[in-house]
């Protein structure tokens, strides 16, 4: 090429100047949240059913994203847990404390947020929260906990007030739920961000599952947890009996001779058996429904992964599959969820953004369902409101985690019983320490207005990571007991907890601390 040439090229490329870069979009968000779909049957956190989950989608966002091995709730049951997923708020300050209660429609949320910055909105399936939604311009969901099969959702043009109003939709709820999912990504306007929850009713009692997974595990014998013949809590110094499985060993007998349906593969009994082989029969039964149910869920997400790829929408799409708590499956000889214990309290948590967020990571942090909304108005270029008490953890995402960022965390529970009294707890990356109070406060939801002995409970997580001893008794603690209990109070007081308390609360604090 003569140099005549060179020069011509030269003057064509000044004046055309530079090429303009492509602001990137803010991310198309997906929030996925099953009911009680527990860590321990992901099959990504370890554990005795790791070889026994459905998982290949869940393993796929894992290894294409990050996974939270601490990621908690604030309060262990649905609706409370629901709420401070949208509010970015602790119980006391978005006034949902047990299943009885509403979130207030005109309480600010991220829904809203979003919708106000541009982004359209939706939820389809398990809603949960009894008023109208707000901040969505779609809305398509059960009534209440809604059924397994046909399930009823409603949506705009249908709505009424509990268990009235809605549609029937042929089939098995989480097929219909992110089948009606996919539909609105269909007909959405495609020139706009979106952002859409998917919440599925599997994995909460009665644990059903689709006909296609009848016959799964029937020839296994599912290994059982460690604590699972824990009868006596006294010997291992816990303060409370829990939801034991003769209580869920009881319901299918009652179901069996009702032939009510409530259940999943009755007849079920445990006559003739001694105490030992009854809990292991109710065991396999229990954790087997359990698994099945999960397997639709991993189906979906499949649908869900699928759909993105096909329409080009993968690498903008921001993706989370989370369950709103833990739930015990065995442990402690337990099932049901509420207690400030690991395996209730822990909430599974997966993330993939392929524009962002590396492939294949874990993070360690102490991440809290109040952060989950910072993270989305984050991503979304949205500001976050002065009363969400969370944080965005997008930096942690990336493996820098902030200097600032918490190395503690404050649990509350409300809804007062007496085999699950009310409590308040501290954890930190090694220890637990948990405050049953026992008392009812005169919230609706709760079980009693019986009070139960105050009581404490010491973990030392690293030595005791199933928690199944109570160390508070042991005197090599003493010092980090106190020490915790002084954070435990700092907490109360910088979340805005401590100004909640009434006189009996100040009593038995004072009494007991």
């Amino acid at each position: 090429m003569n140099l005549k040439r060179i020069y011509l090229i030269c003057l064509i490329l000044i004046a055309c100047g530079p090429s303009p870069i492509k602001k990137q979009l803010p991310p198309n968000i997906i929030f996925i949240m099953s009911d009680d779909h527990t860590s321990q049957a992901w099959g990504v956190y370890g554990g005795v059913l790791q070889n026994y989950a459905v998982n290949q989608n869940i393993q796929r966002l894992v290894a294409e994203g990050v996974v939270l091995d601490n990621a908690f709730c604030t309060n262990s049951i649905c609706v409370p847990s629901r709420a401070s997923v949208l509010t970015g708020q602790y119980s006391h300050n978005n006034k949902v404390y047990t299943l009885n209660d509403a979130l207030d429609p005109n309480r600010k949320n991220v829904a809203q947020l979003l919708q106000k910055s541009g982004y359209q909105t939706a939820i389809v399936g398990k809603w949960h929260l009894k008023e109208k939604p707000s901040g969505f311009d779609y809305f398509n969901i059960l009534p209440g906990q809604g059924r397994y099969h046909n399930p009823i959702l409603k949506d705009k043009n249908n709505w009424e007030y509990g268990n009235k109003g809605g549609k029937e939709y042929e089939g098995f709820s989480a097929d219909v739920i992110m089948d009606e999912s996919l539909k609105w990504l269909d007909q959405r306007e495609k020139d706009k961000p979106f952002m859409l929850m998917t919440h599925f009713k599997a994995t909460h009692e009665p644990f059903d599952y689709p006909e296609r997974f009848k016959n799964l595990f029937e020839k296994d014998t599912i290994p059982e947890p460690v604590s699972l013949l824990d009868f006596d809590s006294q010997e291992s110094g816990r303060s409370f009996e829990g939801q034991i499985l003769e209580i869920l060993a009881e319901r299918w007998r009652h179901a069996s001779v009702k032939n009510n349906g409530r259940y999943p593969g009755l007849p079920f009994d445990t006559e003739g058996l001694n105490n030992v082989q009854a809990r292991k029969k109710t065991y396999q039964k229990f954790v087997k429904d359990f698994l099945k149910s999960a397997a639709a869920i991993d189906d979906n997400i499949g649908k869900m992964l699928n759909y993105l790829d096909e329409n080009g929408l993968t690498d903008n799409t921001l993706i989370i599959y989370t369950s709103d708590q833990g739930y015990f499956l065995g442990e402690h000889g337990m099932f049901d969820k509420r207690m400030f214990l690991e395996e209730s309290a822990r909430m599974p948590f997966v993330i993939r953004y392929p524009n962002e967020i590396p492939a294949g990571k874990r993070v360690k942090d102490i991440i809290l369902n109040i952060d989950f909304p910072s993270l989305l108005l984050d991503y979304a270029r949205v500001p976050q409101p002065d009363q969400f008490q969370g944080e965005s953890f997008r930096k942690n995402l990336l493996m820098e985690t902030p200097d600032h960022w918490r190395d503690k965390m404050y649990y509350r529970y409300y809804a007062h019983s007496l085999n699950r009294p009310a409590h308040l707890g501290i954890r930190t990356d090694r220890h637990k320490l948990i405050f049953y109070y026992g008392l009812s406060l005169g919230l609706k939801g709760t079980y009693t207005n019986q009070a139960t002995p105050p009581a404490w409970e010491f973990y030392d997580l690293e030595n005791d990571p199933l928690e199944l001893k109570n160390q508070y008794q042991n005197p090599k603690y003493k010092n980090i007991i106190q020490l915790l209990k002084k954070d435990l109070v700092d907490l109360r007081a910088n979340y805005g907890d401590a100004l909640t308390d009434g006189v009996q609360m100040k009593k038995v604090i004072q009494e007991n601390w």
